[in-house]
């Protein structure tokens, strides 16, 4: 039988009492490990990781709370090759895939551990400037944010079990708030092998950081008014999220994820042959293509006008075309698995969804599986649908409210010379991530800018003289906001110092000018 991974709760690790449920190779089918929580005492964990974690975090200022992250992310990097061979067997994912997950965490790690320190030697942060509250300054408002005082429950999603983390640690433990993470069952390996070596390396107080491997029944059940939810996920677990009573009569703060229907927008002043067409192709192909399209901030739809249909569809499906598919461990393989044979079902139940009013540009069933076994192997070749022409796009709703967890994208043509037509059509989506926009005028992408802002968390513009420097439409950097409006969940990840705001308390302090020149 294989290993059963061990939780790590009230500083110790426990493994469940059940027999677990088993994780499995997604292209060889292999069983690898086995994970349960069953039998846990969460309410002491939760206890230890709110009283004794967050008490001793809270006595370390931001500089030393970044020390401390600086020294994780360089212990994360020492063990990367084992990572790395973790996420090839349980994840399905190419040597560049991995990287994006693996390569991803370790950076936001060591980015807000550069971050933190700018903050100094202090316990909490001034908001704002003070503010007179009489014609005379000797008695004045200052706002400031404390961190709070409880824990924060990470629920992550299965793709990013790397990134997904630290994403989230990072800036909690800065704030000085422990952290409790339920990874996704199915990838749940490489999130506790990563937690694993930073315990082992004794670098955060007990208590400061748990994982729980399994299922997640009873977490939110252990929550208090200052605790703090973010979850990465469907629409539905979000909606019984937010109806919990943690939530609706405690007030717990909650940060959701969601689904995210993104696009592509290729302006309509481009002509054949410009460079913004080709730019918007490559994009496209890899974002279908990166971790098997299982990305929350893939491209799912691509408007272009209605006169480009024809040839941005030949230039993608013809690059498509040339993406290897099968076995990761083949240097020849440029796109692995889908997750697991759930995911690769879903997949195809959508695809079935959406043809029912699109065309099939490229079929990714035509792609022949590299060192993999069809019957196997959970496998699917990037499929690219249309809907033929303007009127289509209007009538297609499936397209603007379905999102595939594939490597599946919709060419969706807009009205020649009608930006509004197209923006009309990406609003369809109800909310989404991100929006990225290409063109080679600087006025035009300027003006489309302030119209995608509204509804998506991040707009990338991509213009030629950036090519060689944009980081991509799905990749997210520390550096920008991470998430979006309506459908996309209406949270609010990263963005610098910004994600710090999430797990401090802001409360306005009224005193004299002498007494506030003394917090510090």
């Amino acid at each position: 039988m294989t290993e059963l991974l061990s939780n790590y709760v009230s500083g110790q690790w426990t493994s469940g009492q059940g027999a677990g449920t088993a994780l499995h190779d997604p292209v060889l089918g292999t069983e690898l490990v086995r994970v349960d929580a069953s039998g846990l005492d969460l309410a002491a964990a939760f206890a230890f990781a709110r009283h004794n974690g967050g008490h001793a975090l809270r006595a370390l200022t931001y500089a030393q709370r970044a020390a401390m992250l600086g020294a994780a992310a360089k212990v994360l990097q020492a063990n990367r090759d084992a990572y790395y061979d973790i996420s090839t067997a349980n994840s399905g994912t190419v040597k560049n895939d991995t990287a994006v997950d693996v390569d991803g965490g370790i950076y936001t790690l060591g980015a807000y551990a550069k971050m933190g320190e700018s903050l100094g030697d202090v316990h909490f942060m001034h908001d704002g400037e003070p503010a007179r509250l009489a014609k005379d300054p000797l008695f004045q408002s200052q706002h400031v944010l404390t961190p709070t005082r409880g824990v924060a429950l990470f629920i992550n999603a299965f793709n990013f079990p790397s990134w997904g983390l630290w994403e989230k640690a990072a800036p909690a433990l800065l704030s000085g708030v422990p952290v409790i993470v339920k990874p996704a069952t199915t990838t749940a390996w490489l999130t506790q092998r990563m937690v694993k070596d930073v315990v082992d390396a004794g670098i955060f107080p007990a208590g400061a950081i748990s994982v729980i491997c399994g299922s997640s029944a009873g977490l939110m059940d252990q929550l208090e008014p200052f605790d703090v939810v973010s979850f990465t996920g469907s629409a539905d677990t979000a909606a019984i999220i937010r109806s919990h009573p943690a939530v609706t009569k405690k007030s717990v703060r909650v940060n959701i994820e969601a689904d995210s229907v993104n696009s592509a927008l290729l302006l309509p002043t481009e002509t054949v042959g410009s460079e913004a067409i080709d730019l918007l192709v490559k994009e496209v192909a890899r974002e279908m293509t990166v971790k098997s399209g299982q990305k929350c901030t893939a491209i799912r739809r691509v408007l272009v006008p209605e006169s480009l249909y024809d040839s941005v569809a030949q230039a993608l499906s013809a690059r498509l075309a040339k993406t290897t598919v099968g076995n990761p461990r083949n240097e020849t393989v440029r796109m692995g698995a889908v997750v697991n044979r759930e995911q690769f079902n879903t997949v195809r139940d959508g695809l079935t969804y959406l043809k029912a009013q699109t065309a099939v540009l490229h079929d990714g069933s035509t792609h022949a599986l590299v060192d993999a076994d069809a019957a196997i192997a959970c496998c699917v070749g990037p499929t690219l649908l249309g809907t033929r022409d303007a009127a289509g796009s209007d009538a297609a709703d499936r397209v603007h409210d379905t999102e595939v967890f594939g490597p599946v994208a919709t060419l969706v043509p807009y009205r020649n010379n009608d930006l509004d037509h197209a923006l009309q059509l990406i609003r369809r989506g109800q909310g989404s991530l991100v929006a990225s926009v290409y063109g080679s005028d600087p006025v035009a992408l300027s003006k489309a800018i302030p119209e995608l802002t509204d509804s998506h968390g991040r707009v990338h513009v991509i213009s030629p003289d950036v090519a060689a420097f944009q980081t991509g439409h799905g990749n997210v950097m520390p550096q920008s906001l991470h998430g979006g409006p309506g459908r996309a969940g209406g949270g609010e990840e990263l963005g610098g110092l910004r994600a710090l705001n999430f797990y401090h308390r802001r409360a306005a302090i009224q005193a004299s000018t002498a007494v506030l020149t003394q917090l510090k």
